[in-house]
């Protein structure tokens, strides 16, 4: 009977408690948190960093001031200058060919402008913007050297430096090959010039460039693969900065912006019958 009783008492209770559950207000759902702009981040360090090459003239290297220059160089500083009103608002990076992709995977960089081919695999690892230049990878060889054609390669040691294309390219396609790999593009040519390989592959403005400024080397006519376009790029997933950057890209070629870097920097290292459309992309548009 006491439990009974008890029951009886209880009952009235918790009508109280449901009737009160049934007239309470419910309170609007809180939207999610949007994330920040990545450019208003950019904006807010008051500060653009960008990976660039020290080692690999005439896009980006040290000067004898220690000052960062160079075509990719000049780009950064132009991206700065729309983006913070001041071109000096920009920290370079060092980077070397295998490190780009993962200083933009570690936040390290916004931006990487180091000469990077736009290739299948790495387009799973980054997303690069359009287009400012375009290369073919060929090799070098002493003046004296009997190698003639790539074919001679097989039976040669060949020198690339770590994470290029070049690298990339005969790893898989010609893995019977001998490769002798250093770190540095500086690196490399220095291993050439010592007699410690037969040939060095790389991007065709860096060895054309070399040759002329080092008489004895030659570079081989055959390309390792189809010319392809080289562009900057950042975190993958980063549309944000990829858009503003392929906008930036578009207004630079309305004013041949690039064709200026070209003169400045590029044309005295080619020979003068070089077209400057065989090298640069203006406003980002890239015909393969």
């Amino acid at each position: 009977m006491k439990t009974a009783k008890t029951s009886l008492l209880l009952l009235p209770l918790l009508g109280l408690a449901l009737l009160a559950g049934c007239n309470k207000t419910e309170e609007p759902a809180k939207p999610a948190a949007t994330s920040a702009s990545y450019l208003e981040k950019i904006k807010a360090r008051d500060k653009l960093i960008v990976g660039v090459f020290t080692d690999k003239p005439p896009f980006g290297f040290v000067n004898e001031a220690g000052r960062y220059v160079g075509f990719d160089t000049d780009i950064g500083r132009r991206f700065a200058k729309d983006l913070l009103g001041d071109e000096n608002k920009i920290e370079f990076v060092a980077v070397e060919p295998a490190s780009r992709i993962p200083f933009l995977q570690s936040d390290k960089v916004d931006l990487i402008l180091a000469n990077m081919t736009v290739t299948p695999e790495r387009k799973e690892a980054v997303d690069f913007t359009n287009p400012n230049l375009k290369v073919a990878v060929q090799a070098l060889v002493p003046q004296t050297s009997t190698v003639k054609n790539l074919d001679d390669l097989a039976t040669r040691t060949t020198i690339v430096t770590t994470g290029t294309t070049a690298d990339i390219w005969l790893t898989k396609n010609h893995p019977d090959w001998k490769l002798l790999k250093f770190e540095k593009n500086s690196e490399s040519l220095q291993a050439l010039a010592n007699g410690r390989g037969d040939a060095y592959a790389q991007d065709n403005l860096v060895l054309f460039s070399w040759a002329k400024q080092n008489p004895g080397y030659r570079v081989l006519t055959q390309t390792l693969g189809a010319e392809a376009p080289i562009a900057p790029a950042v975190k993958k997933g980063n549309i944000e900065l990829r858009d503003w950057v392929n906008t930036e890209l578009a207004k630079m070629g309305e004013e041949k912006y690039l064709l200026k870097l070209y003169d400045q920097y590029v044309r005295k290292e080619l020979s003068e019958d070089t077209k400057p459309e065989s090298v640069i992309v203006e406003g980002g548009k890239w015909q393969g």
